[in-house]
């Protein structure tokens, strides 16, 4: 059984996600790449262990609370406790739109994923996070969840017409507080990370800020002191406007 201290990162099979787990990895994690599809996680995992770090793929659904289940039963049974989780995953759906034309499923369909399938993992991963001496929770967030800014006219958020995204990234946001007050005081730190737009499949190629710049917020929160804050959500320059 590893010594290592044992990270958990949703949709660690691309992107963001993936870039997370290979910092975690090269600063002596060993990381659980949680991954949608098992073959693609598979193939990420060949990816960070080529480069030397210790990974392992998990099949985890954050959709499917049977996956999410069996997913934190094979953690336990192989690790015993969880160090951090990062709650990556996440889906600008298909057909996200200005609230006018929003359809109903489809804003349901970024709550689900966004809101819902993060708070259950959340709380099937949490008795093993329990069992870490001083563990940590990091939820990616966005600038578009951030009211001062798309609520402010000169800020190009204010542009961006992606009302499931933007609400349930919001809704992540209150998650986050509201679980750092639930555990203040039992040694998890619970904190958002904003990553940016990055170049990835949901920011866009053309991005200027890559996956790795964007990791590193987040990498950081997960590496947190015990005395580090707890219940905020940061940017790479600091603490995002809410």
């Amino acid at each position: 059984m590893t010594t290592n201290k044992i990270a958990l990162v949703t949709g660690a099979n691309k992107g963001i996600g993936k870039e997370i787990a290979r910092q975690l990895g090269a600063g002596g994690f060993t990381v659980l790449a949680g991954a949608r599809d098992a073959e693609r996680g598979e193939l990420a995992v060949k990816e960070l262990v080529a480069e030397g770090i210790d990974a392992v793929a998990i099949q985890l659904d954050v959709n499917d609370p049977a996956s999410v289940r069996a997913a934190a039963a094979k953690v336990g049974a192989a690790y015993g406790r969880l160090d951090v989780l990062v709650n990556n995953a996440a889906i600008i759906p298909a057909g996200d739109d200005a609230v006018s034309r929003i359809d109903g499923g489809v804003l349901r369909a970024a709550f689900e994923t966004n809101v819902v399938g993060l708070v259950e993992v959340t709380q099937a991963f949490l008795p093993l996070l329990r069992t870490a001496p001083a563990a940590r929770i990091v939820n990616l967030s966005t600038s578009l969840a951030s009211f001062a800014q798309v609520g402010d006219p000169e800020s190009r958020m204010s542009t961006v017409e992606t009302l499931g995204y933007n609400s349930s990234k919001a809704a992540v946001n209150m998650v986050t507080v509201m679980l750092a007050n639930e555990l203040r005081g039992t040694g998890i730190l619970v904190n958002g990370a904003d990553p940016g737009n990055c170049a990835t499949d949901m920011g866009g190629w053309d991005a200027a800020r890559t996956p790795a710049q964007g990791a590193a917020v987040a990498v950081q929160l997960a590496t947190l002191p015990q005395d580090g804050p707890t219940g905020q959500v940061y940017a790479e320059e600091g603490r995002l406007d809410w």
